[in-house]
């Protein structure tokens, strides 16, 4: 198809940012890392390589993700603990604070809420920023391995994707059918994967994960949490996930508690009065 004469002119046109993430009131870091300084341990689950665990995390309490064995990526989940309605809404975190996450970055959660469930306070990759490739590390574009996709592209039924694993573990964790917990499960943080878009195609990829043993990302939750982690099938996502072939190792998370910063209370509701103009 022939360019219009005005082609080069249309594409120079200068981008607009559509939420300008300055406007966020920003968290007190100094305050939460001061305030965790001084938090005990009270939980920790480890996730088996290609499958998943659930934890519970209070208001005010910190999370660790942490890398132990070998180079590993994992599909986070988070529900309010006491109601899984409202969950993490990957699309709109990604809007407000790009496609990939790291300190001082927040979690939000889905409409009609829309409130911080967490905020990232440490994170051991932070120094990897964006490489030659585009590749960054902490993904919310990625939507998690899935047996619908893999089945759509292989032919084949795979069970221990990120999908099937953290609706298996939510189903435990709740005491409910695999049925009744699929429709919970959404749009992951891909914690310490390395994934951009190609400029060609603008094609989603991955890479290998700069992750290693000892690396760890840290959360502040801002309301009462349930989280579900799976250790992807991929391992570090170097060539291939929805399989048995990449080497798996299994995540630790740490679960820790104590006095939150002095005036910190938790996340509020969007303030929005769900009027929608009538």
């Amino acid at each position: 198809m022939l360019e219009p004469p005005d082609a080069e002119s249309r594409r120079a046109i200068e981008p607009v940012i559509c939420y300008p993430s300055e406007l966020l009131a920003p968290p007190d870091l100094d305050a939460y890392r001061a305030a965790f300084a001084n938090y005990r341990k009270t939980d920790e689950v480890r996730v088996p390589p290609r499958d998943a665990a659930t934890f519970r995390v209070p208001r005010g309490g910190v999370f660790r993700i942490s890398s132990i064995e070998g180079p590993q990526v994992g599909d986070l989940n988070l529900w309010n603990a006491d109601d899984v309605g409202e969950r993490f809404y990957s699309g709109k975190t990604r809007a407000l604070h790009g496609t990939h996450v790291s300190v001082g970055d927040r979690l939000w959660s889905n409409l009609p809420q829309l409130r911080p469930m967490a905020t990232i306070i440490e994170d051991t990759l932070a120094w990897y920023g964006a490489d030659e490739f585009g590749g960054r590390v902490h993904d919310v574009i990625g939507t998690r391995c899935d047996p619908y996709t893999g089945r759509l592209l292989s032919g084949d039924d795979y069970h221990h994707c990120c999908h099937s694993n953290l609706t298996r573990a939510l189903a435990d964790a709740l005491g409910i059918s695999l049925d009744e917990s699929e429709p919970y499960v959404h749009d992951v943080m891909n914690v310490f994967m390395c994934t951009g878009f190609s400029r060609e195609k603008g094609a989603y990829f991955m890479k290998a994960s700069p992750v290693r043993p000892g690396d760890h990302i840290d959360f502040l939750a801002e309301i009462d949490l349930l989280g579900a982690l799976s250790a992807c099938p991929g391992g570090d996502c170097s060539a291939t996930h929805s399989s048995d072939e990449a080497a798996c190792f299994p995540l630790l998370v740490e679960v820790f508690e104590g006095d939150p910063p002095e005036g910190w209370h938790s996340a509020d509701r969007n303030a929005y009065d769900r009027s929608h103009g009538r």
